[in-house]
């Protein structure tokens, strides 16, 4: 059946459940199923119950608004819902009435399962950003001016590393490691010592992007930074206020 959900549009539901009726108007049950054919089945009148359910199943979701990801928390709720829905049609039309429904199991096609799971990743992803950004500002905060400064490079390099690290976990090897960068034949200058400052190569280290990312968020006007001479320099809390977004 389709339903139209707000996470994720038009989405393909399956639901698979079980029922129990009994007939409460012999004369009518008769008149309109079992008497206009004499080879009657019930296996062959199952596929008619079905069919109406279903119908009145789509009808009672689109009611009660409940999203796709929280069908399954709603079981116990949407097949009490379905009984009053479904019942008058059913009495009305073949004497019958259903006294119990009980949904088992709703189950979504591959590919929205595949969006669900990305879309978990990305909130994971966002979390892990977040986290690194906290534990960089308390080290920001912490061990001094000077301290803070020398050290923020590795502080930064380290928290993307562990993000990095978790992200590329959670992909569970679907697809190759990228190979580690060789090491640069020099480190960049550290800062100078009691100044809260520091150069473009020390920033992209520890962003863990490039100098021509650093340079560009600094033409762009969203990193700022003060040129002294031919040389770029990024004070400690122009950086933090980057970070914060």
């Amino acid at each position: 059946m389709m339903m139209r959900d707000q996470d994720f549009g038009v989405v393909r539901l399956r639901a698979f459940g079980t029922y129990d009726f009994r007939i409460v108007e012999a004369a009518k049950f008769l008149r309109e199923v079992a008497g206009t054919d004499q080879n009657f089945r019930l296996d062959e009148f199952a596929d008619t119950m079905r069919s109406r359910i279903v119908s009145v199943f789509t009808e009672a979701l689109a009611r009660a608004g409940v999203p796709a990801l929280d069908v399954a928390q709603r079981y116990a709720e949407l097949g009490d819902a379905l009984l009053p829905l479904v019942n008058p049609a059913m009495r009305g039309k073949y004497g019958l009435e259903i006294t119990s429904f009980v949904l088992e199991n709703v189950s979504v096609p591959a590919e929205v399962e595949q969006a669900i799971d990305k879309r978990s990743s990305m909130g994971v992803i966002g979390n892990l950003n977040d986290y690194v950004k906290y534990q960089m500002g308390l080290a920001l905060g912490q061990g001094g001016e000077a301290g803070a400064a020398a050290t923020l490079p590795a502080q930064m390099a380290m928290g993307f590393g562990m993000a990095q690290e978790m992200v590329r976990g959670m992909q569970g090897g679907a697809t190759a490691s990228t190979p580690a960068a060789p090491a640069a034949s020099s480190a960049p200058p550290p800062a100078a010592a009691g100044l809260d400052v520091l150069t473009p190569e020390q920033a992209a280290q520890g962003l863990g992007v490039s100098v021509e990312d650093v340079m560009a968020s600094i033409h762009a006007g969203e990193l700022k930074a003060r040129k002294i001479g031919s040389a770029w320099r990024i004070a400690r809390p122009s950086l933090e206020e980057f970070l914060r977004g």
